[in-house]
């Protein structure tokens, strides 16, 4: 039986811009199941990023509740969000947020020594091998090509085998064919560790890729949650 991953009960965001109230999300309700791959897609500043940001705990829903992996994020604190982000959820960013001082071995290995893992350095060879950057070990960011970083930042982020991956834009500042290369290693990697796979992107091949497709617009999912399903 396929379990439910995360459920999203009447959420809505607004945030404070000092004299004004920007609604940034309204009245989403969704349900997440394990090992989905979907895409958000819509134009900027729809509200598909500050989605991932609520999935993520990053932020804080103004209104209704999300409970992920039973857990209701808005009874967690700051400690326990980080805790359990760590523990459950891969994040991709498309700007990389790799440590510029540190190597790719180095990046990589850091969730695992947080979680007290042992080995942390051999386990983070292990998948920069299975991402294909065997030679890239000691090179630091600004030594390798974005397609390069990229792998990196999804090593980082797959390390703990999370149960959610959440992918901001991923191939968003990559050439085509380095971010074809880049997404057949995000679906890749999801299906070996059964992770859910949510992706933000403009693109359409991209989005087409998934399982399901959302479309958001002025911070609402437009039409049936679920638009398209591949068979």
């Amino acid at each position: 039986m396929v379990s439910i991953i995360a459920s999203l009960q009447n959420v809505s965001l607004a945030l404070n811009n000092n004299t004004t109230n920007v609604k940034i999300l309204h009245n989403i309700n969704l349900e997440i199941y394990e090992r989905q791959t979907i895409s958000l897609v819509g134009p900027s500043g729809s509200g598909k990023s500050s989605l991932l940001m609520l999935l993520s705990g990053l932020e804080a829903c103004s209104e209704g509740k999300i409970i992920m992996l039973n857990q209701n994020l808005s009874n967690l604190s700051e400690d326990q969000l980080a805790t359990f982000r760590r523990e459950h959820i891969g994040i991709i960013f498309q700007a990389f947020h790799l440590i510029p001082t540190m190597t790719s071995l180095e990046n990589v290995a850091i969730p695992l020594e947080l979680a007290n893992q042992k080995n942390a350095f051999d386990r983070a060879e292990e998948l920069l091998d299975r991402v294909g950057l065997t030679h890239r070990l000691n090179h630091f960011p600004s030594q390798m090509s974005g397609g390069e970083q990229q792998r990196v930042a999804i090593a980082r982020a797959l390390t703990l085998k999370p149960n959610l991956i959440l992918a901001d834009e991923p191939t968003g500042n990559l050439d085509a064919k380095t971010g074809e290369v880049i997404s057949d290693l995000l679906f890749e990697l999801a299906s070996l560790y059964n992770s859910t796979l949510i992706i933000v992107t403009h693109s359409e091949d991209l989005a087409n890729r998934c399982d399901h497709r959302l479309n958001i617009k002025d911070g609402c999912i437009q039409g049936p949650n679920v638009t398209r399903k591949l068979v």
